[in-house]
């Protein structure tokens, strides 16, 4: 044998050897496969990714480089960004400022409030925001309450687009200024003696009628589909009936038909007049004047908390708000989608993730368009695992087990308690990403993305590759 033919055939058992383990680890486990076959899903559907944490040996993977839509996993991509380019620390301010002359207690002109993009403000946290107001001796406003939702650029979000369900309250959009989600919550508590449904509402609010439907006979079954909702700036009315066998229940509604004006200013002035305030004018949109004087600020709750309800409980207008922040912080000008995209692949190619493939749309994984591969949110876990705020990313993701998103799912296997993941659901996905604590104790991060019309019926799969990861690994 010559000198380049015994080249060649070491080169062609190199080869060999270095495929081998990529070949084994392209074999799902058999239960999984299984599973995916019972459930009526082609393995082409799926994309597959399990790596030992900070190595690179991978355990198995399935069409790793096929871009999928993740549903809401995206949310990883998100606030992964967020946490590295803003700090576990950062907060956001929303602001009062005072255009006129204080005096006597009254304002003799407008009172601004600005939006600084905060994900969680909520009435309980605007309520303590006007005792401040109130503590810095302002009761009477002469002039309107004037809303600056400037730092974030107007979208025309429309909360039917997605799905066509405009009430539900995952369908509300980004609004620098945004309040209690724009959403309501309503309690029916009937009342069989008086024949009737008392509805209650939350927050409380000012000049607005809400209507409770009638009382109605039968088993409780899928109450919500007998309630016909209509909804304007004035008012919500419920017709159709509610069966006294549901009892007191609880239901979350968008105030879809409702500008975020009118909302902010139903809340404003019934918790202004709670304080003994007084709003003579208007409430109107608009800048803040470059003579205006601070009369009060509050800061959020720290993004390492905001994470945690982004990933824990799967919170979209919270994600939104997430990504216009970025975008509004990084390039100076009024936060996008498009922009915020952009902020984060720069990033990514700063911590050189490699991510051709991506589509980002809103960032929430709310979307018909998102577009990652398991691969890349491998990718994107390994990276945040060897991160300065891996801490805070991985305490963000639902505890199998026991909380999120998890909580009613691997009740009673070891890897309950031992998996840190992230879920995702569509119509046409489901998807899940983190990390699992193998029962030898070393760390693997774990992709699973399915896009199929029985995506629905893939959680068994996703649930036996992460008890055999916990079981093997």
């Amino acid at each position: 044998m010559g000198y380049p033919d015994r080249i060649g055939g070491w080169f062609v058992l190199c080869m060999a050897l270095l495929a081998m383990p990529l070949a084994a680890a392209q074999q799902l486990p058999a239960p999984v496969r299984q599973a995916l076959e019972h459930a009526g899903i082609p393995m082409q559907a799926v994309g597959v990714q399990v790596q030992e944490a900070g190595a690179d040996r991978v355990l198995a993977a399935a069409n790793p480089n096929t871009p999928f839509n993740p549903a809401s996993t995206m949310k990883l991509v998100t606030t992964g960004a967020a946490l590295d380019l803003l700090g576990p620390a950062f907060t956001w301010k929303t602001a009062a400022y005072a255009n006129g002359v204080l005096r006597d207690e009254v304002l003799q002109g407008d009172l601004v409030i600005k939006g600084g993009g905060d994900p969680g403000l909520v009435v309980e946290d605007l309520w303590l925001f006007l005792r401040e107001i109130r503590a810095r001796g302002i009761r009477e406003i002469r002039g309107n309450l004037v809303l600056d939702r400037s730092l974030f650029a107007p979208d025309g979000h429309d909360p039917a687009q997605f799905d066509g369900n405009p009430a539900r309250p995952y369908n509300a959009g980004p609004d620098a200024l945004l309040l209690n989600y724009k959403s309501f919550t309503l309690r029916f508590l009937p009342n069989p003696a008086a024949g009737r449904v008392a509805l209650a509402i939350e927050p409380p609010l000012a000049t607005f009628q809400v209507g409770a439907p009638k009382l109605g006979d039968g088993e409780c079954g899928d109450w919500r589909k007998n309630l016909l909702m209509a909804q304007d700036a004035r008012a919500l009315e419920f017709g159709g009936a509610y069966p006294a066998a549901c009892g007191e229940q609880t239901l979350q509604v968008l105030a879809w038909n409702m500008s975020a004006n009118r909302y902010f200013e139903i809340v404003f002035r019934r918790l202004w007049a709670d304080l003994g305030g007084v709003l003579a004018g208007e409430v109107t949109e608009g800048a803040t004047p470059p003579d205006a004087w601070l009369v009060a600020q509050r800061e959020s709750r720290s993004l390492a908390e905001a994470v945690r309800g982004i990933n824990k409980f799967s919170n979209n207008v919270m994600a939104r708000q997430l990504l216009l922040t970025l975008a509004a912080r990084f390039t100076g000008q009024a936060g996008t989608a498009t922009n915020g995209a952009e902020v984060i692949k720069t990033w990514l190619a700063a911590r050189h993730i490699e991510m051709p493939e991506l589509v980002i749309d809103n960032g929430s994984g709310l979307s018909r368009d998102g577009r990652i591969s398991a691969g890349s949110l491998a990718r994107l876990l390994q990276t945040a695992f060897r991160g300065a705020t891996m801490p805070e990313f991985m305490a963000s993701l639902p505890l199998a087990g026991q909380d999120g998103t998890m909580r009613k799912r691997l009740n009673g296997h070891g890897v309950g308690g031992n998996a840190h993941v992230k879920t995702g659901y569509l119509s046409a996905a489901r998807a899940i990403a983190g990390y699992v604590r193998a029962a030898s104790g070393k760390r693997y991060a774990v992709v699973f993305l399915i896009n199929h019309p029985n995506a629905g019926r893939g959680a068994e799969a996703q649930d036996l590759l992460l008890k055999w990861v916990y079981e093997n690994g």
